[in-house]
């Protein structure tokens, strides 16, 4: 949805973008190549990412900036002041590089590890690990709430079963597991939920979306712009209220007789419903099928 980032994000008024999640560098090309008073900050948990960004906009020279490290955390990796910011963006999940390496273990085909980490340098356990050691319930609220999956208590369970006498090590042994809790061969729609589901957990990718948003928005100049991009319904979910939530002019409880909240609208939506990629794209690009777009403008 290079066209449409572009289009809300509207670079070519100049100033500083950060990419919170720079993967390839697409968007990051697109913004820079709208106008030459456009300077960015390449950010992405991925060491992999950033070599491959740092390919791809090296023409742009001193006008980009790279960092390593998680979206959310951007204040304390970069000396930057309430209102720096000429726009933001998200793309949130993983980048077709990260599936297509089967060695990053986020992919369900045959052989891949079950790694799913976003950063490899930290010592975050893996895909693996929280199989290894989540209790039932842990992992079945992981199931049923990163996956939406009716089966997560049955397949928890299963799990801790299986691991007791031989460890999940790739996506072949989970496959085995769902395939027995399933009673069948599993589809390729509930492998990737289920895959998912625990890419989120792993990488606490919604813990760090909660977390950003207030933080990247303070971070705006007036008429500067965030666009995100979910792939999932909770993420997408978080974003539409908080751009709701900025977008009220009081936010106090039902009932409370005189406002004490910040009492005007932080800023405007520019998309009343989510804009979503082109049947023409979706062709090309069949990943993007699930893709929603939301921007907002504060004030």
């Amino acid at each position: 949805m290079t066209d449409e980032v572009v289009r809300y994000l509207a670079p070519d008024r100049g100033g500083l973008f950060l990419d919170g999640t720079v993967g390839g560098a697409g968007h990051a090309e697109a913004i820079l190549q709208a106008g030459d008073e456009i300077e960015l900050l390449a950010v992405d948990r991925d060491a992999e990412a950033l070599d491959e960004a740092r390919g791809r906009l090296a023409r742009f020279g001193e006008r980009v900036r790279f960092v390593q490290g998680d979206y959310a955390d951007v204040w304390q990796l970069v000396d930057l002041g309430e209102g720096a910011l000429a726009g933001v963006l998200l793309d949130l999940g993983v980048s077709s590089h990260q599936i297509d390496t089967l060695a990053r273990g986020f992919s369900f085909r045959p052989g891949a590890p079950l790694d799913m980490r976003l950063s490899r340098e930290g010592a975050e356990p893996g895909a693996a690990e929280l199989l290894a050691n989540l209790p039932v319930e842990e992992l079945a609220a992981v199931f049923r709430t990163y996956g939406e999956e009716r089966r997560a208590r049955r397949l928890a369970a299963e799990i801790v079963e299986t691991r007791d006498d031989s460890p999940l090590e790739t996506s072949d042994d989970l496959m085995q597991v769902m395939e027995r809790v399933w009673g069948r061969p599993v589809a390729a729609s509930d492998a990737a939920r289920i895959f998912q589901a625990l890419r989120i957990a792993v990488n606490r990718e919604l813990e760090s979306l909660e977390r950003a948003l207030p933080g990247l928005r303070d971070l705006l100049a007036p008429g500067g712009r965030m666009v995100v991009i979910a792939y999932h319904s909770l993420e997408d979910r978080l974003v539409k209220r908080s751009f709701r939530e900025w977008g009220r002019d009081c936010v106090c409880p039902p009932g409370v007789p005189v406002c004490g909240c910040r009492g005007k609208a932080l800023g405007r939506s520019l998309t009343r419903a989510p804009a979503r990629p082109s049947v023409e794209e979706v062709a090309v690009n069949p990943r993007a099928r699930s893709a929603r777009l939301r921007a907002w403008e504060r004030d």
